[in-house]
């Protein structure tokens, strides 16, 4: 069976690359990589990928995600896990209090290296952010920003929806995966090469 190494400490993101290959093993390694000083998804996705590679010797993917809010001129931006660790979540809501246009969105960028060539696969996810912490916790939970991110045209937050809202929200936010763009593309270019 073939394998792909996603080099990740975020659980969240591990499982649910999972459910997007069926022949095609995704080992995950627990390891922080060094993710350079930049507000660039695209550049921090290629520096962990090309570290995971030298680490490993396999084709591997790494994932980087920027949260967007308009109404901040964009902040935090790719600085996601510093923003959530210095001010947090109630520090966000109150940047934004008073503020009407509510707009954010995250946008990845998942790096794919066989050794060879860097591929590049993005995501986005437009909502709207919630004026306070809202829902629970759940496996599939992968950043805190789910409790207060509330995919366009719902009323609900992430951490709101069970598995099957969050699912089928895509059909109507416009959002699209990263990880599916790149299991689409990578299943396509097996079926050639067999």
């Amino acid at each position: 069976m073939e394998e792909i190494v996603f080099v990740t400490h975020n659980k969240g993101k591990a499982k649910s690359a999972e459910k997007y290959f069926d022949n095609l093993k995704i080992s995950t390694y627990d390891f922080e990589l060094d993710e350079p000083r930049s507000d660039d998804v695209k550049e921090i996705a290629t520096a962990k990928v090309m570290q995971a590679y030298k680490m490993v010797g396999k084709p591997c993917i790494a994932l980087d995600t920027g949260f967007f809010i308009e109404a901040l001129n964009g902040f935090p931006r790719a600085f996601v896990n510093f923003s959530l660790d210095t001010i947090g979540i109630d520090g966000i809501l109150k940047l934004m209090q008073g503020k009407e246009n509510r707009k954010c969105k995250f946008e990845e960028c998942l790096a794919y290296y066989d050794g060879k060539e860097v591929r590049y696969f993005y995501g986005k996810h437009p909502g709207n952010l919630a004026t306070k912490m809202q829902g629970v916790d759940r496996d599939g939970k992968w950043s805190d920003l789910w409790y207060v991110f509330k995919p366009e045209h719902f009323d609900k937050t992430l951490a709101e929806m069970d598995d099957v809202e969050r699912e089928n929200r895509r059909e109507i936010d416009g959002s699209v995966e990263s990880m599916s763009v790149f299991a689409e593309w990578y299943k396509n270019n097996r079926e050639k090469d067999i």
